[in-house]
């Protein structure tokens, strides 16, 4: 079997980093939140977009 597992889906370290911290403080990170996410952690304006999704998707879950 192959793996269909898109690199887009794939998360470096600094943005599960980012993840941890914005499921963490989901009402306290600054706003607008994708330059935050960029200052903080020096994301790119995608990596900061994959942050907000996964996070959005870890709360789905967990809710």
């Amino acid at each position: 079997m192959t793996d269909l597992t898109p690199p887009e889906h794939q998360h470096s370290a600094i943005i599960e980093q980012a993840v941890e911290f914005y499921v963490a403080n989901f009402g306290n990170v600054e706003r607008p939140i994708v330059p935050a996410l960029q200052r903080r952690f020096g994301l790119t304006a995608h990596q900061a977009i994959v942050v907000i999704r996964e996070t959005t998707l870890r709360r789905a879950r967990s809710a």
